[in-house]
């Protein structure tokens, strides 16, 4: 670590899983620009989020608390305004604090429908931006063309042409980039909506490769209305991939990366039909396991398969800034689903569980014991040992310490 403080940016993207980048593999997405961070990153393989939808795991990103802890229990709950956030904490240690892009923590209206310009126009009020020094962005709204911004400078939401990958990620590094700001260390979130749905919609002229010419998972059933639907939206979900790495390239390019610490990763990820389920809120791989990146100025890339929790990002960035590096948590990471979104393909029920380089045990509802997977030699989770006897001792030493 640099003697002086370095400067630290967190690029946190949507629905982005860790099984869809070009360095981990997949044929479907091209992410050159990811593909060189990671050549230079920590490469943190077994990383989870801690809940595997966006307001749970936004407001335990800010706070390093879990939901419910944090205060967010329910889909529509905003962050308390009360809630201590790493902006705080990054303050507290001399650092200038911003925030650009989507929020999804301040109240909403239940009965507007959640892709469009109601929510994209919410008004996030000063007193609930979670401390940022400064703060633009929106409040959700699906709108990966053309969004509308609110914020410091800008008191009104105003329409910003273009796609909104490069939009947010233009604004911020014009913002990181200003002499006013350079003078002092930085800590910055650039949160980016895409590769959410909606999939259909232009990806900044991107098309990606045709449905027909995907390779699916493992685990995707074959021959049916699921394979159909998993090609048309890895379709789609494979051109916004592309077309944000390369507007997170093009904010990379602008940074003074020899004193710029860089995350990338994304709040959860995407079935796109494997286990013949789509969306998030589930506890299989495609939905909890994230990219995660950590690119310090001037240190060697490795690969870390020791299972690290997006929970850990505020502990992380804290170390960072007293010139220290994070040494890890533990064996095993907390994973869980506090409450049911009643939205379509979204999971079904609360779960909770733990996930380690090896094993993940989740329980459900009132502690009805409900998965557990060698991932190791069934790394697409095919065969749920949860009632084999020959497993039952492996499964009690589990359940126990969940229950720690």
């Amino acid at each position: 670590m640099a003697a002086s403080k370095p400067n630290i940016i967190w690029i946190v993207t949507t629905q982005w899983r860790a099984q869809s980048c070009g360095y981990t593999g997949d044929p479907n997405v091209q992410t050159p620009f990811l593909d060189q961070l990671a050549a230079k990153s920590i490469d943190y393989t077994q990383a989870v989020t801690p809940h595997p939808f966006g307001p749970f795991a936004r407001a335990a990103l800010l706070t390093g608390k879990p939901s419910p802890e944090n205060g967010v229990e329910d889909y529509y709950d905003p962050l308390p305004e009360d809630s201590r956030t790493i902006a705080h904490e990054m303050a507290d240690q001399g650092y200038r604090t911003a925030y650009f892009g989507k929020w999804h923590l301040a109240p909403k209206d239940r009965e507007a429908a959640l892709v469009g310009e109601v929510h994209a126009k919410t008004i996030v009020p000063e007193n609930k931006r979670g401390g940022f020094d400064f703060w633009e962005g929106f409040e959700g709204g699906f709108q990966l063309n053309d969004p509308w911004l609110h914020g410091t400078v800008l008191p009104r939401p105003i329409q910003c042409e273009g796609y909104q990958s490069s939009v947010v990620s233009e604004r911020a590094s014009d913002w990181l980039t200003d002499e006013g700001v350079t003078s002092a260390p930085w800590f910055a979130v650039v949160s980016l909506e895409a590769p959410h749905p909606p999939y259909a919609v232009d990806a900044d002229g991107v098309v990606g490769r045709g449905p027909s010419g995907l390779e699916l998972r493992a685990n995707v059933p074959l021959g049916g209305d699921i394979e159909a639907r998993a090609r048309r939206e890895l379709a789609g979900y494979g051109a916004h991939i592309e077309a944000t790495d390369r507007a997170i390239g093009n904010l990379l390019q602008r940074l003074p990366m020899d004193d710029t610490i860089v995350v990338f990763t994304s709040v959860h990820g995407d079935m796109h039909g494997s286990q013949g389920l789509f969306r998030k809120g589930w506890p299989y791989e495609e939905s909890v396991r994230v990219p995660l990146l950590v690119r310090y100025p001037q240190s060697p890339s490795r690969r870390v398969a020791d299972p690290v929790s997006l929970l850990s990002l505020s502990e992380m960035t804290r170390a960072w800034a007293r010139g220290e590096e994070w040494k890890g948590s533990g064996e095993y990471a907390a994973i869980s689903m506090p409450s049911v979104v009643a939205l379509p393909d979204q999971g079904d029920c609360r779960w909770r569980g733990i996930r380690g380089e090896r094993y993940k045990l989740v329980v459900r509802d009132e502690n009805e014991p409900w998965l557990l997977f060698d991932l190791q030699s069934d790394p697409s989770e095919q065969r749920n040992l949860i009632d084999d006897p020959k497993s039952f001792g492996l499964r009690d030493e589990l359940i126990s310490r969940l229950s720690d």
